[in-house]
């Protein structure tokens, strides 16, 4: 799920990643300003969820995708499109 929080002064907007994966140790979000090596490390919560909040720039795309276990890329079922890249899969997009 991704919540978003505009502020009429700010250029920015605050993103809340929230993802409930099955049988997940770990999740980080790759991919957000177009920095696929720099990974945003979610946190788990006692009920197996795993949040992050990201500040990103206002009027801007993102294309992301979640890394569960440092193995397994998932994908964002709300993001606001999906996109084909060039591994012949898609990544998520959000768009501010």
């Amino acid at each position: 799920m991704i919540q978003k929080t505009y502020f009429k002064t700010k250029d920015y907007c605050k993103v809340k990643f929230t993802l409930k994966p099955e049988n997940a140790e770990t999740v980080a979000i790759a991919g957000l300003n177009s920095d696929w090596k720099t990974l945003v490390s979610m946190s788990k919560k006692k009920d197996g969820t795993f949040c992050a909040e990201v500040s990103l720039p206002k009027e801007s795309q993102h294309e992301f995708k979640y890394l569960v276990n440092e193995k397994e890329w998932l994908n964002e079922p709300e993001a606001d499109k999906q996109k084909k890249n060039e591994f012949g899969t898609t990544n998520s997009v959000i768009i501010l």
